[in-house]
C-alpha cells in the first residue's frame, strides 16, 4: 500500500516477472492483497501460449493483432511502435488499450516496458529503455540514462509542437491514459504492479530538470490521476449501493431475510472498501509526489495543467476534494504572473460556483479569496478579466450577500470597456444584480407600458446610466446589456409611454435630465437593432448575419417605424426645444422603412412629422440641431419611394422662405452706412446658419447664394468689422455651393458655361480665403486655412483621377506665395505649446478644453499634410514639419510619421533632399541661437543627431532601394557643411562643419561602393592642412570619414589621407575572395561610378577648394622576418598617388596633366617627410612589437589546434595593427582590421557560413581589439 507521507522518489524494478516490488519501498504487499493478482494474470480461454522471451525482454507472439518487441502487429507484420500507433491516430484508443491489456496479461514485463517506453518517447527523447536496464536500474538511473540520450538542440517536444497533427496528439494521449484506466479499474489496477511502477515512473520523470520530461510527465500524472478519480467516485457510488442494500436485507424479518445475500454484500463491501482504500493511496501518492512541486513549476503551462486537473477533481469528487485543503492550491496560484495560469483558477472555480449545492463548502474559501477575484475583473489579460466577471456573477447567483456595493460597483463601470467581451460580461453581471429580482409585488403588472415591469426596469437603467458619472456613452452601455436584455431595450412602447404619459397618482415623473438619457438610451436601442453591431470603437468590422438574425433585423426595422411614425411628431412637439433631445429624436427617422408610410396609410403622420421639422427650424438656432433637421429631410427626399413628392414640396418651401429671408436681411445688412446692430446681424447670422446647414446635404445651386456669400465676405474683409460667425458660416456656405457645382459638372448635367463660372467662383474665393489667412481672429483663419486645404487637393491633377479628363481645365495648382502662407500658418499655430494657445484667455483651460483644441491642431496638420502627400505643394516644404518630429512627438508624431512614410514611397530622391533639409534647418537654428561657439553635447545639438537617426530609420533595411536617394542626402549634407568658410582663415573648421556629425547618422544605409564615392566627393571640399588636422573642432571630419570608411572592402586605411588602398602588405583572404558576391562587387563598383558620376559631376560651377593627393599610409603587419618579403619594407610602406586601387574611380583632378604633375612634385616631399616621423616611430616600438609578436604567434597557435571545426583551407591567422599618429592615438579603422582570431573560439560545430556571419562592431574599436579575444596587449 502507497503511504503518502513517505512516497519514495525511486524505485527497483522487479527482475522476474512474477515478483513484486522490493521491501525497500512503500509499495509492498502489507495485506496480501495480490492474491487477486491471479486472477489478473491468468490468460483468456483460448489465447495463445506464451512464446520465449524475445531480445531486450520482449516476447514473441504469434500471427494476429498484439505487440512484439514494443511494436504494433498486425498480421505478424511489425509496423509501429505505441506512441505511433497514438500519434497517428487511426486505430480507437479502445481498441490500442485492449491490444496492450491482452499484452499485459500474456506477459506483463514487457507489456509493462512498453508502456515506460510510451512515456519516455511522448517526452521527444530518442533513447528506449531496454529490457535490461528495466530489469536491472533503479528509475533515477533510468530517467538519468533517458536525459543523457536525450535531444537537447531543439527545445520542442511533442506536446509543444504547432500544428494540427500534434494537437490531435496532446488528445489522444490524454485519452489513452484515461481509458487505459479505465479499462483496467477492476482488476490490473489493483495488482500493485502497473500501477506502482507507472507512478514511480511519472514522479521520477517530474522531477527531471528536463522540460520535456517534466512538461509530459505531469500531464500524465494529473490525467492518470483524474481517471483515478473517476474510479474512486465508481467505487464510492457501489459501495453506497451495496450498504444500502445490505441494510435492506439486514432490515427484513428473520424469515425473509437471506444469509448468504448479506455475507455476500459484507464480502463485496469489504473488497470495494480494500480497493477504494488502494485507489485513495495511489491518488495520495501522486498528489504529494506530482502536484504538490508542480503546481508552482517554473513553466507556466505545467502550472497551468495542475489547476486544471485539480478543478476537475474538485468538481467530479466534491465529498473528497471540495474542501480548504484543495481548495487552498487554486486561490494561491490567482496570484500567478503568467495569464493562462490564472485564467485556469477561474474556470477551475466557475464549475464549482455553478452547482448551487457546492455553495456551502465555498464559503470559506469566498470570504478569503473575494478581494483578489474582484480585483481580477481589471487583469492585464483581457481573457482573465472576462472569466473574473462570469465568476462573480456565478457568486452573486448563489449568495446577493457575499458581494458588497463596493465590489459590484468595481464591474459595474466596466459595461463602458472598449473590450467587447468584457463589456458583455460585465453587462450580464449588471443585469442579474438590478434587473432579475422579482418579488410577489411584481406578479399582475401589464405586459406593457408605464406601469408594467419593464417600466420600472427602464427607469433603473437610466438611474444607472446618470448616475456612471465616469461616462457618458449610452451606446456602450446598450451594447453591453444587449445580449442579456435586448428585450427590455426593444421595449420601445415603454419608452415612448414614459416620455409622453402622465405619471400616475403618487408615481414620481421623470426629471428632465432623466428623460433625456432615456431618449438617448432608446435612440441607440434602435440603433443597434437596425445595424445588429457593435457602435464605434468597440468590435471589429461588420459580421455575416445569420437568417434568423437578418428576420430579426427586418422586425425590428417594422416595429420602428410602425411605432414610432406616430410617436415621432408627437415627441418632436412636446420637446420642441430641447436642443438635446430633438436633436436625438431627429436621428430616428433615418432607421425607417419608408414604405410603411404608405402602405400602413400613415401619410397623416409624415406631413405631421414634416411640420415639426418646419417648426424645430424655425425655432432654433443651433448648427447640431439643424443638421439634423437637414439630415432627416435628406432621408425622407428618397425618390425611390411615393412619400418623395410630398416631402420635396415641404422642403423646397422650407427653403424658398429661408433664402429670401437672408436675401433681404443681408441687403439691408450691406447698405446700412452706419454700422449694423446686434440684431441685425443675429437675424443675418440665424437664417445663414439654417442655409448652410442645409446647403451641406442638399443642392441650392437654383438658388445662387455664391453672390450673396461672396459679397458678405468682401464687406467683411474691407471694413474688417464683421462678426466672425457671419465669415465663418459665409465662407462654409460657399464651400459648400463650389463643391455642389463641382458635382454637376462631373456628372455631366450641367451646360456649357458652367465649367467656366465655376472655374471663376473657385479661384475668386480661394484668393479671398487666402486674403482671410492674415485675419486677427483664430477662428477666421483656421476656417479659411481648412476650406483653402480641401479645395487645393479638390481642385488638384487629382480631379482627372478616374476618367475625368474634361475637368482639366479646373485644375488649379497653388503659387508660391499660397504655399508660404500656409506653411506659416502652420507653423504659427499648430506648433505651439499648450500654454501659447491662442484660445487660452487666463491660462487655466480645464483638461477638456486642451484636448478639444489639440484636436483641432491635429486637424489642421493632417490638412496640410495631405497636400504633401497627395503632390499639391512643392515635398520641400515638408522640411518644416519634419523638423517638429522630435519635438512634438507625442501630439503628432502619428500624422508626421505617415506623412513621411507616403512621401517616401512618392518618390525617394527628393524625401531624402526634405529630409537633409529640416536638419539644415534646424541647424542654422542652433547657431541663431547659441551662435558659433556652441558645444556639440548640448541637449539642442543632441536633439538634431537623434533625429537624424530616427530619419535614417526610416529608409528601412534594402539600401540597393534607397541607394541614389542616400547618396544624395550625403551629398546635400557635404555641401552644406562646407558651405560657408571660416572667418578667421583656412587654419579654422567650416562654420558648419560640424553638420557632418549628423550626417554620420545616414552612412550606414550606404553600400560599399557608394561610400567611397561619397568619400571622394568629401575630398574635393577638403584641403591637405584639413585632412592632417586632429583637434577637437576637427572631430566631426574625422568621425564622418572613418563612418564612410568602416565596413568597406579594404584592409588598411590612411590616418592622413584617409583614401582606402590594398597594399602589398595585407594578405589576401581565400575564402572571402572565393564568394560570389565578392566577384560581383565590381560591377556593382562600376555601375555606381557611372550612376553617381550625375551628381559628382552636376555643379560644375560651385567653387571647391582642389583637395590634392596625398600618399597612403599602409599598416604595418606584424610578422616574422624570416618571412617577410625584401619588398615589405618600411620604405615600400607609402605608395604614390598614381597607384590607384583596381576598383577605386580617378577623381577629376588627376585627369588634368598639369595638376597632376604638380600634385606629385608637392606629396613626393610630404611623403619623405611623414616617412621620417614613422620611420622614427617605429624604431621605438621595434623591440616591445618583437616581444609581443612572438608570444601572440604562441596563442595564435595554440587557438587554432583546439578550434578542431575549422575549414582545411583556414590559414593561420595574422593580426594586423594601424599606423599609430605623433599622437599615440588610434584614429581610424576599416574593415581590414576583421581579425580572424576572434572566428577561432567558436564551437566545433558552428561551419564557415555561421563563422563568417558572427562580424564585431567596426565602429567600436574595443569590440575588435578585445585583450580577452586576443590574448595580446594591444599597444
Amino acid at each position: 500500500m502507497i503511504a503518502a507521507e513517505d512516497l519514495p522518489t525511486e524505485f527497483q524494478f522487479p527482475q522476474e516477472a512474477e515478483s513484486q516490488l522490493s521491501s525497500d519501498t512503500d509499495l509492498e504487499d502489507h495485506d496480501g492483497k495480490n492474491a487477486r493478482t491471479g486472477k489478473v494474470m491468468a490468460p483468456k480461454r483460448g489465447k495463445k501460449a506464451l512464446g520465449e522471451k524475445a531480445k531486450g525482454g520482449g516476447a514473441a507472439r504469434g500471427p494476429g493483432l498484439g505487440w512484439v518487441n514494443g511494436h504494433h502487429q498486425e498480421n505478424g507484420t511489425d509496423t509501429m511502435t505505441l506512441f505511433e500507433v497514438v500519434k497517428m491516430g487511426k486505430s480507437a484508443t479502445q481498441s490500442v488499450v485492449d491490444d496492450w491489456i491482452e499484452a499485459y496479461k500474456q506477459d506483463r514485463d514487457t507489456a509493462l516496458l512498453d508502456l515506460i517506453n510510451f512515456f519516455i518517447q511522448c517526452s521527444g527523447c530518442k533513447g528506449a529503455v531496454s529490457g535490461e536496464m528495466f530489469r536491472h536500474m533503479q528509475n533515477s538511473e533510468i530517467i538519468r540514462k533517458m536525459t543523457e540520450e536525450f535531444d537537447e538542440d531543439s527545445g520542442d517536444y511533442p506536446l509543444t509542437l504547432s500544428g494540427p497533427q500534434w494537437k490531435k496528439f496532446k488528445i489522444n494521449f490524454c485519452d489513452f491514459i484515461a481509458v487505459l484506466v479505465r479499462q483496467c479499474q477492476y482488476s490490473i489496477i489493483y495488482d500493485e504492479y502497473m500501477m506502482d511502477t507507472v507512478i514511480s515512473l511519472l514522479t521520477g520523470l517530474s522531477d527531471s530538470q528536463v522540460r520535456a520530461f517534466r512538461h509530459t510527465s505531469t500531464l500524465a500524472a494529473m490525467k492518470l490521476m483524474t481517471a483515478l478519480v473517476n474510479v474512486a467516485l465508481n467505487l464510492s457510488i457501489n459501495m453506497d449501493n451495496t450498504q444500502r442494500q445490505y441494510e435492506a436485507e439486514r432490515n427484513k424479518v428473520i424469515a425473509k431475510r437471506a444469509n448468504d445475500r448479506l455475507e455476500l454484500l459484507l464480502q463485496k463491501r469489504k473488497e470495494l472498501q480494500e480497493n477504494q482504500d488502494e485507489i485513495e493511496n495511489m491518488m495520495n501518492a501522486i498528489f504529494k509526489g506530482v502536484f504538490v512541486h508542480r503546481y508552482r513549476d517554473a513553466i507556466a503551462e505545467i502550472r497551468a495543467i495542475c489547476i486544471e486537473e485539480i478543478g476537475v477533481w474538485m468538481k467530479l469528487y466534491s465529498d473528497a476534494f471540495l474542501n480548504d485543503s484543495y481548495l487552498k492550491y487554486v486561490g494561491w496560484t490567482m496570484h500567478d504572473k503568467q495569464g493562462e495560469v490564472r485564467l485556469k483558477c477561474l474556470t477551475a472555480l466557475q464549475g464549482l460556483y455553478y452547482n448551487r449545492d457546492l455553495n456551502t463548502r465555498l464559503e470559506l474559501f469566498t470570504s478569503r479569496f473575494k478581494d483578489r477575484i474582484v480585483s481580477m475583473t481589471l487583469d492585464k489579460e483581457y481573457d482573465v478579466a472576462v472569466q473574473a466577471i462570469k465568476l462573480l456573477t456565478l457568486v452573486l447567483q448563489s449568495s446577493d450577500e457575499v458581494l458588497t456595493a463596493e465590489d459590484c460597483e468595481s464591474v459595474y463601470h466596466l459595461v463602458y470597456s472598449a473590450h467587447r467581451p468584457i463589456a458583455i460580461s460585465a453587462g450580464e453581471f449588471l443585469f442579474k444584480k438590478l434587473f432579475s429580482h422579482r418579488g410577489p409585488e411584481d406578479e399582475g403588472l401589464p405586459r406593457r407600458g408605464r406601469q408594467s415591469l419593464n417600466g420600472s426596469l427602464i427607469k433603473t437603467t437610466v438611474f444607472f446610466f446618470l448616475e456612471s458619472e465616469l461616462h457618458e456613452h449610452g451606446a456602450y452601455l446598450v451594447d453591453s446589456l444587449w445580449e442579456c436584455g435586448s428585450e427590455l431595450l426593444k421595449d420601445w412602447e415603454t419608452m415612448i409611454s414614459l416620455l409622453l404619459d402622465e405619471p400616475m397618482p403618487g408615481e414620481e415623473a421623470l426629471t428632465d435630465r432623466q428623460e433625456t438619457a432615456l431618449v438617448e438610451i432608446m435612440l441607440c436601442a434602435i440603433r443597434q437593432a437596425y445595424e445588429c453591431h457593435p457602435p464605434v470603437g468597440r468590435g471589429s468590422g461588420k459580421r455575416v448575419l445569420t437568417a434568423k438574425e437578418k428576420k430579426i433585423q427586418l422586425d425590428d426595422r417594422t416595429r420602428i417605424t410602425e411605432m414610432f411614425a406616430v410617436a415621432l411628431p408627437l415627441l418632436l412637439a412636446k420637446y420642441c426645444v430641447d436642443i438635446d433631445k430633438v436633436t436625438n429624436l431627429l436621428q430616428i427617422p433615418k432607421y425607417f422603412d419608408l414604405d410603411i408610410y404608405t402602405t400602413g396609410r400613415l401619410e397623416k403622420h409624415l406631413d405631421a412629422l414634416l411640420r415639426q421639422i418646419w417648426e424645430v427650424v424655425d425655432k432654433h438656432t443651433d448648427t447640431e440641431v439643424l443638421e439634423a433637421c437637414s439630415t432627416t429631410y435628406h432621408n425622407l427626399c428618397n425618390e425611390e419611394f411615393t412619400i418623395f413628392n410630398r416631402v420635396d414640396i415641404t422642403r423646397s418651401q422650407l427653403l424658398d422662405e429661408l433664402v429670401d429671408k437672408f436675401n433681404r436681411l443681408l441687403e439691408d445688412f450691406l447698405q446700412e452706412d452706419e454700422e449694423p446692430d446686434e440684431d441685425d446681424a443675429y437675424q443675418v447670422l440665424s437664417t445663414l446658419k439654417k442655409i448652410t446647414a442645409f446647403h451641406n446635404a442638399h443642392d441650392l445651386s437654383k438658388w445662387d447664394l455664391f453672390t450673396s456669400n461672396y459679397s458678405l465676405l468682401n464687406t467683411g474683409l474691407q471694413n474688417g468689422d464683421m462678426p466672425e460667425q457671419i465669415v465663418i458660416h459665409a465662407m462654409q456656405c460657399t464651400h459648400y455651393i463650389i463643391l455642389w457645382h463641382l458635382a454637376k459638372v462631373s456628372e455631366g448635367a450641367s451646360v456649357k458655361g458652367d465649367m467656366v463660372t465655376l472655374r471663376k467662383q473657385m479661384r475668386a474665393f480661394c484668393l479671398m480665403c487666402q486674403r482671410y489667412l492674415n485675419s486677427i481672429n483664430t477662428a477666421v483663419k483656421e476656417q479659411a486655412f481648412t476650406i483653402l486645404c480641401d479645395l487645393q487637393l479638390i481642385f488638384s491633377h487629382q480631379i482627372m483621377a478616374s476618367g475625368r479628363e474634361q475637368l482639366e481645365g479646373l485644375v488649379n495648382m497653388p503659387d508660391s506665395s499660397l504655399q508660404a502662407e500656409l506653411l506659416n500658418f502652420i507653423l504659427d499655430q499648430v506648433f505651439i505649446d499648450q500654454d501659447d494657445d491662442n484660445n487660452s484667455t487666463d491660462g487655466q483651460e480645464d483638461e477638456a478644453s486642451k484636448i478639444e483644441a489639440l484636436h483641432k491642431r491635429r486637424n489642421l496638420l493632417a490638412a496640410y499634410c495631405k497636400l504633401i502627400v497627395y503632390n499639391v505643394v512643392e515635398m520641400s516644404t515638408a522640411a518644416d514639419i519634419f523638423k517638429q518630429y522630435m519635438r512634438y512627438y507625442n501630439d503628432y508624431g502619428d500624422i508626421i510619421k505617415e506623412t513621411m512614410s507616403k512621401t517616401r514611397q512618392i518618390d525617394k530622391i527628393q524625401y531624402a533632399k526634405t529630409l537633409i533639409l529640416s536638419l539644415q534647418k534646424l541647424f542654422n537654428d542652433m547657431l541663431s541661437e547659441h551662435g558659433f561657439n556652441y558645444d556639440r553635447s548640448t541637449s539642442a545639438f543632441c536633439g538634431i543627431k537623434e533625429l537624424a537617426r530616427r530619419f535614417s530609420l526610416t529608409f528601412g533595411l534594402d539600401q540597393m532601394k534607397t541607394r541614389e536617394a542616400i547618396a544624395m542626402l550625403h551629398k546635400h549634407g557635404i555641401e552644406f557643411a562646407f558651405k560657408v568658410p571660416s572667418p578667421q582663415g583656412e587654419g579654422c573648421p567650416p562654420l558648419n562643419l560640424a553638420f557632418l556629425d549628423i550626417l554620420s547618422e545616414f552612412s550606414s544605409k550606404l553600400i560599399r561602393q557608394d561610400k567611397k564615392t561619397v568619400h571622394m566627393y568629401l575630398e574635393r571640399f577638403m584641403t591637405f592642412q584639413m585632412a592632417l588636422q586632429r583637434d577637437d573642432c576637427w572631430l566631426p571630419l574625422i568621425s564622418y570619414r572613418n563612418s564612410l570608411q568602416a565596413g568597406g572592402d579594404d584592409d588598411t586605411m590612411s590616418v592622413v589621407s584617409g583614401i582606402s588602398s590594398r597594399g602589398s602588405t595585407v594578405r589576401s583572404k581565400k575564402s572571402k575572395s572565393a564568394t560570389g558576391s565578392k566577384r560581383k562587387v565590381p560591377e556593382e563598383e562600376n555601375s555606381c561610378s557611372s550612376m553617381d558620376a550625375v551628381w559628382l559631376n552636376r555643379e560644375q560651377s560651385v567653387p571647391t577648394p582642389l583637395m590634392m593627393h596625398s600618399p597612403q599610409l599602409t599598416s604595418t603587419v606584424l610578422r616574422d622576418p624570416k618571412k617577410m618579403r625584401p619588398e615589405e619594407s618600411y620604405a615600400a610602406t607609402f605608395t604614390m598617388p598614381v597607384e590607384q586601387h583596381p576598383h577605386q574611380p580617378v577623381p577629376p583632378q588627376q585627369q588634368l596633366p598639369h595638376q597632376h604633375q604638380a600634385a606629385i612634385d608637392y606629396n613626393t616631399q610630404v611623403t619623405w617627410m611623414l616617412t621620417q616621423r614613422q620611420q622614427a616611430e617605429a624604431r621605438q616600438h621595434q623591440e616591445r612589437v618583437s616581444m609581443h609578436y612572438a608570444k601572440m604567434r604562441n596563442h595564435m597557435q595554440q587557438a587554432v589546434r583546439r578550434g578542431s571545426g575549422l575549414m582545411e583551407d583556414d590559414e593561420e591567422p595574422i593580426v594586423e595593427d594601424v599606423m599609430m599618429s605623433s599622437e599615440d592615438r588610434l584614429e581610424d579603422m576599416n574593415e581590414g582590421m576583421d581579425f580572424d582570431t576572434m572566428d577561432i573560439d567558436l564551437p566545433a560545430s558552428k561551419n564557415r557560413r555561421e563563422r563568417t556571419e558572427l562580424k564585431p562592431d567596426y565602429f567600436d574599436p574595443s569590440s575588435i581589439m578585445d585583450d580577452s579575444v586576443l590574448n595580446v596587449s594591444m599597444f
